[in-house]
């Protein structure tokens, strides 16, 4: 049974960070591409961020871009974004998602979301 489990999220003032975890079980981590995602209130799921499966190979979108840096430990099984210079329009629930490819996409399995609140 494939199992995301994120954590890390909080609140956080305006140019501050956090580093986002997503523990994964139930299937073979190191063999997919995973990716994170996001809900702001009251809109849809976007895209944030993705990277390959030897994690050589990231992908952006732009509102991020230079700001957010993902990573995974293939050994632990855990996919991370490290997200710096925080702005309130970050502020969403994040999920990580085992993605169809390395380009923009919401589909896939995903977890349960952590909250990440930008705010003074």
């Amino acid at each position: 049974q494939v199992q995301l489990v994120e954590s890390g999220g909080g609140l956080v003032q305006p140019g501050g960070s956090l580093r986002l975890s997503c523990v994964a079980s139930g299937f073979t981590f190191s063999t997919r591409i995973m990716s994170w995602v996001r809900q702001a209130p009251g809109k849809g799921l976007e895209w944030v961020s993705a990277i390959t499966t030897g994690g050589y190979t990231t992908n952006y979108a732009d509102s991020v871009k230079d700001r957010f840096t993902i990573s995974r430990d293939n050994d632990e099984n855990t996919l991370y974004l490290q997200m710096n210079n925080l702005k309130p329009e970050d502020t969403a629930v994040y999920y990580c998602v085992i993605s169809p490819s390395i380009y923009p996409s919401t589909s896939g399995p995903r977890g349960q979301g952590t909250q990440v609140t930008v705010s003074s």
